[in-house]
C-alpha cells in the first residue's frame, strides 16, 4: 500500500510539471504524513495481532492453571480410606467368645451423661465425634480410675474387646497415655483399692510411649512385666482385643499380637473387674464374652454355627478386617470338607426400620460369602446367602447385651 501511494505522487509530479521541484515540499509533506499514517496503521495492526496472541496465550494458560487447580482440588476432596484390608490381618488369630456376658456401646445413654453401668473417681461423659461413628465414653480425668459399677463373673476362658482413641492429657508430663486392667478384688465398691497395685491381683496393660504390661499379686506370687515398642497415637482409633485361657493371656492391637503370656493370670484368684486408669481416652464397643465356638462340631455335627466374630460398622455391609480369625477358622473346615454346602444368614437387632434391617442382613451375608471366596478360596457354588433382619431374635431387644446377641451371622449346613 505504501509503495502504491509513492507511485501515485511521482506520477502526479510528472503529469503536472508546472508544479516544479520547489513545490515538492508539499509532496514531501504529503508523503511523510502518508508514511506516518501508514506506519501508525501498521503498528496498530501489529499491536492488535500481538494483543490477540497474548490474549489467546493467557486464556490457554488460565485454562491449564484452572485444570491443574481442579485436578489438585479433586485430589484433595477424594476421601482416602485408612482402613486396612482383610488380607493385612493374615496373621491375626483372635477369635471372640461366643456367649456375651457384658456389652456396652453407650447407645442407651444421653449425650453428655455419665454412663449408668460405670463408676469413677474422676469424670467422663458420653460423646459423639466427627471422625468415628457411634457413641463413645470419653474418660476426661487422667488422674481417676473408671470401673464397672457391678462386679463381673469372669470364667477361666473369655475374651475382652474395645475400641480406644487416646486423647491429649495436659496434666501428664509424658503426654497422653492410659491403662487397662483386669482385676481380682475383694472390695469391688472400693474403686481405688490397691492404688498403683490394684486389687488383690491384676494384670495391667499400659499404653504409654510404648505398650507395657505388669502383673500384681498380694499373695507373694512373682510379678511379671514386659514391653513392646508400639505406641498408640493420639486421635487414632485402635481395636484392643484380649484373650484369656486359664493362666494364658494374649493381647492384640488391631491386627498385631503384642503379648502372648503363658503364665500371667493367677490360678489363686477369681478375676471380677475391669478398670481404665491413668489417662484420658475415649472407649467404645466394649464386649466381654466367654466360650470359644467349637466351629467343627457345631457346623458339621450339629449343623448350625452361630458366630459373633464377624464385624461390620453400624448400618454397613463391609466385613471388617478384625473378622479374619473367625473367617479363617470357618474357611479351613469348608475347604477340608469340600462336599458340605452352607447357607449364610445375617441377623440384626431391632434398632431401625424392619425393611432396612432385612436388606442390611441380606447384604451382610452376601459380603461374608464374597470374603470367603476371595480371601480364603472357598468354592462359591457351595455357599448361598440370606438375611432375616430382626425377625428371629435369640434374646429380647431390651439391653445392649441382648442386642449384641441378636447381631450375628449363622452358618447352616444344607
Amino acid at each position: 500500500m505504501k509503495t502504491k501511494l509513492i507511485h501515485l505522487l511521482i506520477t502526479g509530479c510528472l503529469i503536472f510539471p508546472e508544479i516544479g521541484f520547489g513545490q515538492l515540499n508539499i509532496g514531501n509533506t504529503i508523503r511523510n504524513a502518508t508514511n506516518h499514517r501508514i506506519n501508525r496503521e501498521v503498528d496498530k495492526g501489529v499491536n492488535t495481532a500481538i494483543d490477540d496472541i497474548l490474549k489467546k496465550k493467557k486464556s490457554k494458560n488460565d485454562s491449564i492453571k484452572a485444570a491443574e487447580t481442579d485436578k489438585q482440588t479433586s485430589k484433595q476432596t477424594i476421601p482416602v480410606s485408612n482402613t486396612p484390608s482383610l488380607q493385612s490381618f493374615s496373621k491375626y488369630d483372635f477369635v471372640p467368645g461366643e456367649k456375651v456376658i457384658f456389652y456396652d456401646d453407650f447407645t442407651a445413654e444421653n449425650i453428655g451423661d455419665f454412663p449408668v453401668q460405670w463408676n469413677t473417681t474422676g469424670s467422663g461423659e458420653v460423646v459423639t465425634t466427627n471422625l468415628y461413628e457411634g457413641r463413645w465414653f470419653n474418660i476426661t480425668n487422667g488422674r481417676g480410675a473408671t470401673v464397672l459399677d457391678a462386679p463381673l463373673v469372669l470364667p477361666e476362658n473369655y475374651t475382652i474387646e474395645f475400641d480406644a482413641v487416646k486423647q491429649n492429657d495436659p496434666n501428664n508430663n509424658n503426654g497422653s497415655d492410659f491403662s487397662f486392667e483386669i482385676l481380682s478384688t475383694s472390695k469391688p465398691k472400693d474403686i481405688g483399692y490397691g492404688n498403683a497395685r490394684p486389687g488383690d491381683a491384676a494384670i495391667r496393660f499400659a499404653f504409654e510411649y510404648s505398650t507395657r504390661y505388669g502383673t500384681y499379686y498380694r499373695d507373694g506370687s512373682p510379678d511379671l512385666s514386659g514391653s513392646d515398642n508400639i505406641r498408640l497415637l493420639e486421635g487414632k482409633k485402635y481395636k484392643i482385643s484380649i484373650w484369656v485361657q486359664n493362666e494364658r493371656i494374649r493381647m492384640y492391637i488391631d491386627e498385631k499380637k503384642v503379648f502372648d503370656l503363658p503364665k500371667a493370670m493367677s490360678k489363686n484368684y477369681k478375676y471380677n473387674m475391669i478398670r481404665f486408669d491413668r489417662g484420658v481416652v475415649m472407649v467404645g464397643n466394649i464386649r466381654i464374652a466367654t466360650g470359644l465356638p467349637d466351629v467343627r462340631n457345631k457346623l458339621l455335627t450339629e449343623g448350625k454355627l452361630v458366630t459373633y466374630g464377624i464385624y461390620f460398622d453400624v448400618n454397613k455391609d463391609v466385613v471388617k478386617p478384625e473378622s479374619y480369625g473367625t473367617l479363617k477358622g470357618i474357611a479351613a473346615i469348608l475347604n477340608e470338607v469340600p462336599d458340605v454346602k452352607v447357607k449364610i444368614v445375617g441377623h440384626t437387632d431391632s434398632d431401625g426400620a424392619d425393611a432396612a434391617n432385612l436388606d442390611l442382613s441380606k447384604r451382610r451375608a452376601a459380603s461374608v460369602k464374597a470374603e470367603l471366596v476371595k480371601s480364603f478360596n472357598v468354592n462359591g457354588d457351595r455357599l448361598v446367602t440370606d438375611g432375616m433382619g430382626e425377625s428371629q431374635p435369640v434374646a429380647p431387644n431390651d439391653t445392649p447385651v441382648n442386642k449384641a446377641m441378636n447381631r450375628r451371622v449363622e452358618f447352616i449346613k444344607l
